[in-house]
């Protein structure tokens, strides 16, 4: 793409995403009123739904009580109670419920046993009312029951002689949906039991109300259009029903959307006509004198440092000085990048080879902990950039023992509590003295962090898993496999078998069990089949356990006795 065309496109698409982030702000704001006013008019209704329905709650708890005191009612009960499969005493309860059923305009009367298990009741089958088929099955005390396909509102009131509780007296009603001015969703434990949304089959009203679980408001697609849900929570249902009202979203925003979009198809349309025009003759002027000086950089963008270019002739004095004063400072840099890079190399290794030299034990063994790390690197395909930085860390992860006294640090025996207290200090030893150095902070974690174990067992702060960084998981599995390999006065190294064997024992505990398998994997770093005779087998559980008290990399002879 040409300099002047990039130039006029950014000249011109702040303003053009400016006025399309200015309509969809404003379509935003308006859904949104519009959805805040549907919910409100949503809770509006259920609030007068609720009240309604507790005043015919309390009229229907009125005549329940009424009807409880039934003596007829209570004889027929007491019978039916006495002798539970007698026909004609289930006959006079169904005679008793049928005549209230009657006279009352309910739609079902129920009686039951103290323990709530259904005993007699009568059901409207067209103009008329025949027995339920009870059969000791629970009645619904309270909210909603499906009985034959049908959906009742339940209430019920207790039956009681004296003291005595005889039963439970259960009314119900028809369910209609058409005292609500919304559609209305009746569900139970997610299954939809009746709906009064039109055009919408139940199954696809279901699915849209899935993503409503545990939520009150929520906001579902049915078909191609969204709806505002909102549940009635003012009313007791029970058994698992829910009863959630629907509003269309997109209908009642519809009117003003349309409104939104004439205005902004008219305005934008000028006001963008008239960006690009000016976008298109600011470009000109600042792509001219430009287009020579960028054409130039093109031709030195493979070495990827920053060119001296040649001094041609310019128009514009601005451009000559531009050319002079870059040239300057791309010398300067380069010389000052050359002369950083090698004393950071020399000083990197001559710290790693400071702390080798105080105990020829233990020399080369941060080369080679960095060796170590970076071929892991390279196997969990670590990006270049992470690649350099665990290098460096490696060669500076026991930087901190710089700081610890040889008296301790060269024990040859077992060290006391206090003497391995003051080793577990080196890790934050080593942070404090490079984080006073500027360039030394991107491995500040790998010197701090190269002794905490998967499990949160290491130090020195306990950390667990993925939340100590890669760098110093990579150099934790590095620095204890030499640890162990390696000869010390008061041990001999392991077999590279048997370290490995180790590091695998301890994966998902003290190690990232990843960057262990990634290990054992290295060419020339495979597990090979151990020897399993009872001394040998003992002895390399004991070096687990020394490696797993001293959190890898400390001997075991640092483990207190």
């Amino acid at each position: 793409m040409r300099f002047a065309t990039r130039t006029f496109l950014i000249s011109s698409l702040p303003f053009s995403l400016l006025l399309l982030g200015s309509f969809w702000a404003i379509q935003q704001t308006v859904a949104w009123t519009v959805r805040d006013g549907l919910l409100s008019s949503l809770r509006q209704t259920h609030a007068s739904i609720a009240r309604i329905r507790a005043r015919g709650e309390l009229h229907n708890r009125r005549f329940l009580r009424v009807l409880s005191e039934n003596p007829s009612l209570k004889a027929g009960l007491q019978l039916l109670l006495a002798e539970p499969s007698s026909t004609p005493a289930r006959l006079t309860v169904e005679d008793q419920l049928r005549e209230m059923c009657e006279n009352l305009g309910f739609d079902f009367l129920l009686v039951s046993n103290p323990e709530g298990s259904a005993l007699a009741g009568v059901i409207r089958k067209g103009s008329d009312f025949v027995p339920m088929d009870a059969g000791g099955s629970k009645a619904a005390a309270h909210g909603f029951a499906s009985i034959n396909g049908n959906t009742y509102q339940v209430a019920s009131t207790p039956i009681d002689q004296g003291d005595e509780n005889l039963g439970i007296l259960s009314v119900g009603e028809h369910f209609d949906f058409s005292e609500f001015s919304t559609p209305a969703v009746l569900t139970r434990k997610g299954r939809v039991v009746q709906s009064s949304l039109r055009g919408a089959a139940p199954a696809a009203v279901e699915f849209a109300l899935q993503s409503c679980r545990g939520r009150e408001e929520c906001e579902v697609r049915i078909g191609n259009e969204a709806y505002i849900s909102l549940p009635m929570n003012s009313l007791e249902f029970g058994d698992g029903y829910v009863l959630r009202s629907l509003q269309n979203a997109d209908r009642a925003s519809a009117p003003v959307q349309a409104i939104l979009r004439n205005v902004f198809l008219t305005a934008g349309a000028g006001a963008l006509l008239a960006a690009l025009v000016v976008s298109f003759l600011s470009s000109r002027s600042i792509v001219r004198p430009i287009a020579a000086f960028v054409s130039h950089l093109k031709q030195s963008e493979q070495t990827g440092l920053l060119p001296e270019l040649e001094a041609r002739p310019a128009s514009i004095q601005e451009i000559r000085d531009l050319t002079a004063s870059f040239n300057q400072a791309a010398a300067a840099i380069r010389e000052a990048r050359n002369r950083l890079h090698h004393a950071y190399v020399e000083f990197t290794t001559s710290l790693a080879n400071a702390l080798d030299a105080r105990d020829h034990y233990t020399a080369g063994h941060s080369r080679r902990v960095s060796e170590y790390s970076c071929a892991i690197a390279q196997a969990v395909q670590a990006p270049e950039e992470q690649l350099e930085r665990i290098r460096v860390g490696a060669l500076l992860h026991d930087i901190g023992k710089i700081g610890i006294a040889d008296a301790v640090l060269q024990k040859p025996g077992k060290l006391t509590a206090e003497e391995f207290a003051i080793i577990r200090e080196h890790p934050t030893i080593g942070r404090r003295i490079l984080e006073a150095v500027q360039g030394f902070q991107p491995y500040l974690d790998a010197v701090e962090l190269h002794h905490e174990n998967w499990d949160g067992s290491g130090y020195p702060h306990g950390q667990k898993g993925a939340r100590t960084p890669l760098d110093a998981r990579i150099i934790h599995v590095a620095d204890a496999y030499d640890a162990m390999t390696s000869d010390r006065p008061y041990r001999k190294g392991m077999r590279h078998e048997q370290a490995i064997h180790v590091l695998e024992q301890n994966a998902g505990s003290q190690f990232d069990a990843e960057i262990v398998a990634a290990f054992a994997q290295l060419p020339g770093i495979g597990r090979q089949p151990l020897p399993a005779p009872a001394a040998e087998t003992s002895s390399i559980q004991k070096l687990a356990e020394a490696v797993g008290e001293t959190s890898a990399g400390l001997p075991a002879r640092e483990a207190t006795p």
